[in-house]
């Protein structure tokens, strides 16, 4: 079965905006290809404040992503939080709740948690309080995202990530038949990645029938 990869970073603002599409492109192809998520970590561990200069680049795709794609973002985090440049934190956030089926409840998590509540994913006690709203033992969520474990887990799927033909976050990488094929993100028509998605798969299949000397039609 063909598989799409969804690269994405927690506090990645272009993915909060893509969000909506995302979710309807995802429902399209449940039934058609197997999905795998990705984090690909935007910014390494860091206890320093935010720069000034990146405080107002990041304000600045706020307010971008709004006029482009209407998706709502609290300023307020911006006056009462303490920007940190760290994303690794709720990246190993994610993967501790992968490991319980709960990937994309805490991606959500984080994402109202920080676009909407002005709460600040940087921060462990942050991400517990969210781990402990999805049902995760708050304790043991704790001990698991600080462990090496999950570093060395995070750090290999980043790895992977960056290997794959990809330029930025969120990308969607289509692997079929051992061929990787980048699919342009559509901020607003989800239907037109679900178009070219499925002519890329049938594409191959027809090829993959040709070669072994059948005929266009056969096994469809």
């Amino acid at each position: 079965m063909a598989r799409l990869i969804y690269v994405y970073d927690p506090m990645c603002s272009w993915c909060w905006g893509y969000r909506e599409t995302w979710l309807k492109l995802q429902a399209a192809l449940t039934d058609k290809l197997s999905i795998e998520y990705k984090v690909g970590g935007l910014a390494p561990d860091s206890d320093e404040p935010m720069p000034l200069d990146m405080q107002q680049f990041l304000q600045q795709t706020w307010h971008r992503i709004e006029q482009q794609l209407g998706t709502k973002f609290n300023h307020d985090f911006w006056h009462t939080a303490q920007p940190r440049r760290s994303t690794y934190p709720a990246c190993r956030a994610v993967l501790v709740a992968r490991q319980h089926d709960k990937e994309p409840e805490m991606l959500y998590a984080i994402q109202k948690a920080y676009y909407l509540n002005a709460q600040n994913p940087s921060d462990i006690s942050t991400l517990a309080n969210l781990a402990e709203q999805i049902g995760l033992d708050k304790t043991a969520f704790i001990n698991d995202i600080q462990s090496d474990a999950i570093n060395v887990l995070l750090m290999a799927e980043i790895n992977a990530a960056r290997s794959l033909p990809i330029q930025g976050f969120p990308s969607l990488v289509l692997e079929n038949k051992g061929e990787y094929h980048v699919i342009p993100v559509n901020y607003l028509d989800w239907e037109a990645s679900y178009q070219q998605i499925l002519s890329l798969i049938q594409s191959q299949s027809q090829l993959f029938c040709f070669l072994r000397g059948g005929s266009f039609n056969e096994g469809e």
